[in-house]
């Protein structure tokens, strides 16, 4: 993500001049260690999530009916199996409760209620890396500001006659390390807040979904009653 704000840097100076992406780095002081840092971690768990969701992306409402059918027709077995051979939250809910389906609708449920908590957490992991490098990538940009605004101050101070260029550098320190950290965080915020969603959604269909599968698990210890 640090790359994308090549596009935006432009000379302290005022030139418009556009700078290549190590001079940019240079310009920003010590703190642009600190928000490359961020921006590694943040686009990581970016490009992970995104990985695990893909996995966990399927039509959720079709594999339930998938399974009930196969329930019915078939046998639990057979349900089973086909669980196994679609690894993934949403297929390991679903084995998680078929595994008990011997043992009654209550077990079911409660099954599935352990799995969903399991999986949700699964499917969680990483957001509060994204929304912690969010956070604190402005924090380090705004740091630099006030480390380059002292250093402009302090070559005012030393300075016998004061000049654009003596204030040059920390004023130029404290913008590139700003742009920085508000270029890191609005896209790692911006994908927190989008997988946030997806997730949620996800296991809202989940929920509802599996409604049907506990009504098919009461309507076979209605049989056995």
């Amino acid at each position: 993500m640090l790359i994308a704000c090549v596009a935006f840097a432009q000379d302290a100076s005022g030139g418009g001049r556009s700078i290549g992406l190590l001079e940019w780095f240079a310009k920003g002081g010590v703190f642009m260690w600190p928000l490359l840092a961020c921006s590694v971690i943040g686009l990581a768990f970016i490009l992970e999530r995104a990985a695990a969701l893909h996995r966990a992306d399927l039509e959720v409402r079709q594999f339930f009916d998938l399974i009930i059918a196969e329930v019915r027709t078939q046998g639990v077995e057979v349900a089973i199996e086909s669980c196994k051979r679609r690894p993934g939250p949403i297929a390991n809910i679903i084995e998680a409760g078929l595994q008990r389906f011997p043992l009654g609708a209550g077990a079911v449920e409660k099954a599935m209620e352990t799995a969903g908590g399991i999986e949700a957490s699964f499917l969680q992991r990483g957001l509060i890396w994204m929304a912690t490098v969010a956070n604190v990538a402005p924090l380090f940009g705004f740091l630099g500001t006030v480390s380059g605004m002292i250093g402009a101050f302090d070559a005012i101070a030393a300075a016998d006659r004061v000049s654009a260029k003596i204030v040059a550098s920390g004023i130029s320190e404290a913008l590139i390390t700003t742009e920085a950290g508000l270029l890191i965080a609005i896209p790692v915020q911006t994908a927190h807040n989008y997988f946030a969603a997806r997730i949620e959604r996800l296991l809202v269909e989940v929920e509802e979904s599996s409604l049907d599968l506990l009504a098919e698990a009461e309507r076979r210890d209605a049989q056995r009653g």
